[in-house]
């Protein structure tokens, strides 16, 4: 689990903000904007929130991880699952939202943006595919009741 998260969150959250922030420059948010902090701090605490969570799930329900070489062996759909089929991308989309804000970077706004871009087309065209191979009705029924990244407001029960 410790290699997927050093290979896959910690370069889409880290190192690549790094390097753009590094290249492009930044202004940090003003203190005296209070709504921006307040969206911040929330950006940041429910991605950071959803992704832990998502991940003690992979690790603890799914036997796997978020890595595509150690994949779970179990269809999860409870915990955040039962709100939103793919909750670890969503805590990403906060999480970098949260450095949008604070860093007030152009650049970083459009790196989250194509990120976001990129993954709304791969999701629907190649891993539910994959999940939908492997899981086959089971997964067809939870993709039928369970959004890809706005959560539902009451948990899904199979």
């Amino acid at each position: 689990m410790l290699k997927a998260i050093l290979i896959l969150p910690v370069n889409v959250l880290l190192t690549i903000p790094a390097i753009i922030l590094f290249f492009c420059g930044f202004e940090f948010v003003s203190f005296k904007l209070s709504i921006m902090l307040f969206l911040m701090t929330v950006a940041f605490a429910l991605g950071l929130f959803l992704m832990v969570w998502t991940m003690r799930m992979f690790a603890a329900v799914g036997k796997g991880s978020l890595a595509p070489w150690n994949p779970i062996n179990k269809l999860i759909i409870s915990g955040p699952y039962a709100y939103v089929r793919n909750p670890m991308l969503l805590g990403v989309f906060l999480f970098l939202l949260g450095e949008v804000i604070l860093f007030q970077s152009k650049a970083l706004l459009i790196y989250w943006l194509i990120f976001v871009v990129i993954n709304a087309i791969y999701f629907p065209l190649s891993e539910e595919k994959g999940l939908l191979k492997r899981y086959g009705k089971e997964y067809e029924e939870y993709k039928n009741n369970v959004p890809r990244f706005i959560p539902r407001l009451t948990p899904y029960r199979k």
